[in-house]
């Protein structure tokens, strides 16, 4: 079993950075497709960034051209840099991912949600 785990939340001003960051909990074969999403308050989840196993990429209208979604295979970590920040950004922020990976001699892939960062961007 696997579990994401989130870091890198937090208050910041608007126009400030983040970089959050979704590691796995243990080692892993391939992160696969995988996104960021985020829910603000009173609202729905809704992606934010995605990354295909093939390396394209997808942003909502909101964030394109302040966010980047990113993956590093070796640290089983995906990030997502976060510029330009605004007070609408204000939102917990969830990262999933497929990931395949080895337990007892066989090869799995499954779909993983980390726990949530909540970010609050001040204006």
């Amino acid at each position: 079993q696997v579990q994401l785990v989130e870091s890198g939340g937090g208050l910041v001003q608007a126009g400030g950075s983040l970089r959050l960051s979704c590691a796995a909990s243990r080692s892993i074969f391939r992160i696969n497709a995988m996104g960021w999403y985020r829910q603000p308050p009173g609202k729905q989840r809704e992606v934010v960034a995605a990354l295909t196993s093939g390396g394209s990429t997808n942003y909502a209208d909101s964030v394109k051209g302040r966010f980047t979604i990113s993956r590093d295979n070796a640290k089983s970590t995906v990030y997502l840099q976060m510029h330009s920040l605004k007070p609408e950004d204000t939102a917990v922020y969830f990262c999933n991912a497929d990931l395949t990976y080895w337990s007892g001699g066989s090869r799995y892939t499954d779909n993983y949600w980390g726990q949530g960062t909540q970010v609050t961007v001040s204006s």
